[in-house]
């Protein structure tokens, strides 16, 4: 199995983005899987393991699909970012969002040094990983230096933060429990999307019980109405969080699908 070839935190000498983990205090950082493919302009793709903003799988949704990518010739940077894991001192948005957007940016300023393609940087989420990629992939701020991912990968998305299709508790780790309409609007992807979108592929099952797959098809049809290259693939079973899904024969062979969009978008 593959290990992490490097630990690179975001903010090395601010105490005050320290994330609680037990009785632990860990900076927010990435675990750099490098490739052993020896081309100078590579893939790179940072991941947002899912977790409902109170923790993370990290296994299942981190590394498991960095080793995939890594064995197609693709950079993976797995993100930690802070979570809302202590009702005392938990983190809320915009902390996940700012871990997730300095993560691009520490990426895009190595690229060169890394041998990454500035133009192949993208980003992938899974559940509440996926509401960050989406986030970051929609948000459009008005610093033109802030870095956008040339594409992203979501897997059973959260994507909005409004009732009936939200995932309340996504939602409230978030946004804690004094929600107001702006937040809500400003957080939910598939009302910010814009000619500035990143392309995208979405992957979930119809019988999600966790989150509506009518996140997904928002989304999608957004991205669609505003004329932004798409793909929707919807199995029939899976449930939520199957990460790699490795026993499943049929619901495994979303990764190929990813590569061959990757392909096709020409991302590779």
């Amino acid at each position: 199995m593959l290990a992490a070839q490097q630990r690179i935190y975001l903010y090395p000498n601010n105490e005050n983005s320290i994330v609680n983990k037990g009785f632990d205090m860990v900076m927010p950082y990435m675990e750099y899987y490098r490739s052993n493919n020896s081309a100078s302009a590579k893939t790179a793709i940072l991941i947002c393991p899912g977790g409902g903003y109170r923790h993370l799988a990290w296994e299942k949704e981190g590394v498991l699909p960095a080793q995939f990518f890594n064995m197609q010739g693709i950079d993976v940077f797995v993100l930690h970012y802070r979570l809302n894991n202590d009702a005392q001192e938990g983190h809320q948005y915009p902390a996940q969002y700012n871990d997730a957007s300095k993560a691009l940016d520490l990426i895009f300023n190595d690229a060169d040094s890394l041998g990454i393609n500035k133009a192949r940087i993208g980003i992938m989420g899974f559940s509440a990983g996926g509401h960050l990629a989406a986030t970051i992939s929609t948000h459009n701020p008005s610093n033109p230096k802030t870095i956008t991912p040339a594409f992203s990968i979501l897997l059973y998305p959260v994507i909005t933060m409004e009732d009936p299709y939200a995932h309340a508790y996504s939602r409230k780790m978030l946004l804690g429990e004094y929600l107001t309409p702006a937040l809500m609007d400003s957080l939910s992807a598939e009302k910010n999307v814009s000619a500035k979108t990143p392309p995208a592929i979405i992957i979930q099952a119809n019988d999600d019980r966790t989150v509506p797959v009518q996140n997904s098809i928002m989304y999608y049809q957004q991205l669609l109405a505003h004329h932004i290259p798409a793909s929707l693939f919807i199995y029939d079973h899976g449930g939520h969080g199957f990460g790699m899904a490795q026993q499943d024969s049929w619901l495994n062979q979303w990764p190929k699908q990813v590569m061959d969009w990757l392909k096709a978008r020409h991302f590779l």
